[in-house]
């Protein structure tokens, strides 16, 4: 009989007047019994609402009949059919709008702990079987994929569980993309996503790092000189916007993917950390992302006194994770909503001495359906602060599209590609993810990933 309590198991975590001062993982996952009692609130149903709430098409009440049976390598087997990063998506991914959104137990009380779950399955996985997974018999097929991010790496385990031989391209000196230079290690340890890319050497798929594709190779070369048979782009977006307000070429003005690449892929928060960050008392982080929940909760743990979010928008339409938000508040990050900057104050040696904020009220929805901003008159502010983090968003790198012939893109920047296939303006060319859509989520460019490798290899079957 299924376990019909409304609630899920709580998460535990660490404490947030701990763990705001250390970098270890918040959430330390369920247990083998927690486990199995939330698998157990699966009504299993037959038309599997959630499935279609999963970009990468997970089997969801196949992997979660097998857990609650005990049989939690079952589940990983079923959920490794679909998805190359189980424990990366069951730390990052947005189930609370995709799958367990739609979760039948959801109408009358809390849905399934998807995500819990599937961590839970991966992480169980990556702890007791070390048997390397079987090498896919060769096909004699070779595709390039550029970046290591969740899209190229989704791709390159999709084609190589059917026998293709993939080369990954990754201009920094670690594999990853975002997974290490963008998130936090306390919202996803760099333990696991290094345990997921092994998963993936041990298909056959190939790494090559600190390769920028557009300097020291370009996709024409890779297709016409290194026999490459189809190339993916999965680059993401990585290029920082800014407001282009007075004040933000000052000391002590980043970037989020500044500050966060710092943090994450150079370990600035250690002592001996040979490329240290500025660590300010007092932070403002502009913007109302996941983002910048992440570089205000870094700001936090490096030991800054007070820091803020200033957001333009109210609370209901910030656009990070309701999870993540939560963690931020409880971990003393201070909102300050209805606000928008106008200038950033610096002193005669240029560093960062205050913020100018004017205060916001919502008028009429706008083209995106939600309120718009509207100034209010005469009521600017100084904010008190001595460093300011941009999170305002991103676009892709313009080296790929400035250095391939026959590549069409968006204004803003984003390559032109087919929706379902990746399918880009220059044949033999897929791209998916952030560098299509811009800043997105970790699962959707997965989801990205696993079109363009099912439309590579029928591109490739068919020429």
């Amino acid at each position: 009989m299924p376990n019909m309590r409304m609630t899920k198991n709580e998460m535990p975590s660490q404490d947030p007047d701990i763990r705001n001062k250390n970098f270890s993982e918040v959430a330390l996952g369920y247990t083998e019994e927690q486990a199995v009692d939330e698998a157990k609130r699966c009504l299993n149903c037959k038309n599997k609402p959630c499935v279609s709430g999963c970009p990468v098409m997970i089997d969801i009440p196949a992997f979660i009949k097998k857990a609650a049976e005990g049989d939690f390598e079952g589940a990983y087997q079923v959920i490794h059919q679909s998805s190359s990063l189980p424990a990366v998506c069951g730390r990052v991914c947005p189930q609370e709008v995709q799958c367990e959104k739609v979760c039948v137990r959801g109408i009358k009380g809390e849905p399934v702990g998807i995500g819990r779950l599937e961590r839970f399955v991966a992480d169980y996985h990556n702890k007791n079987v070390s048997e390397a997974p079987k090498m896919p018999e060769a096909n004699g097929h070779r595709v390039a994929v550029i970046g290591s991010g969740p899209a190229g790496l989704t791709c390159a385990g999709d084609l190589a569980k059917k026998g293709y031989k993939v080369t990954i391209f990754e201009a920094l000196h670690m594999a990853g993309g975002v997974l290490v230079y963008g998130i936090p290690e306390f919202r996803l340890p760099k333990a696991i996503v290094r345990e997921e890319i092994e998963i993936l050497k041990q298909l056959g798929v190939e790494v090559k790092t600190d390769m920028v594709i557009g300097k020291i190779l370009s996709i024409d070369e890779l297709m016409n000189e290194q026999g490459y048979e189809a190339v993916f782009i999965g680059s993401g977006a990585g290029l920082p916007k800014f407001m282009r307000i007075p004040g933000e070429n000052l000391k002590g003005v980043f970037s989020a993917n500044e500050f966060l690449t710092r943090i994450n892929l150079m370990k600035a928060y250690k002592d001996d950390s040979a490329t240290p960050v500025y660590k300010g008392k007092r932070v403002a982080v502009v913007g109302g992302g996941n983002v910048a929940m992440d570089a205000a909760r870094c700001a936090k743990r490096l030991g800054a006194e007070e820091v803020y979010i200033v957001y333009r928008r109210s609370l209901n339409e910030l656009p990070a994770r309701k999870e993540e938000v939560e963690h931020a508040m409880e971990e003393g990050v201070i909102f300050k909503l209805l606000n928008n900057p106008v200038e950033i104050l610096g002193d005669d040696k240029f560093n960062v001495v205050g913020m100018k904020c004017i205060e916001m009220e919502l008028g009429e929805p706008d083209a995106s359906g939600r309120r718009r901003p509207v100034e209010k008159k005469g009521s600017e502010f100084i904010l008190d602060v001595d460093c300011v983090i941009m999170s305002i968003g991103t676009s892709p790198n313009p080296l790929i599209k400035a250095t391939t012939s026959g590549l069409d893109t968006q204004s803003w920047g984003g390559i032109i590609a087919d929706e379902a296939t990746g399918q880009t303006s220059r044949e033999g060319v897929f791209a998916g993810g952030d560098a299509v859509t811009g800043a997105a989520t970790v699962i959707l460019a997965m989801g990205a990933g696993k079109n363009a490798a099912a439309a590579i290899d029928k591109y490739i079957r068919e020429k």
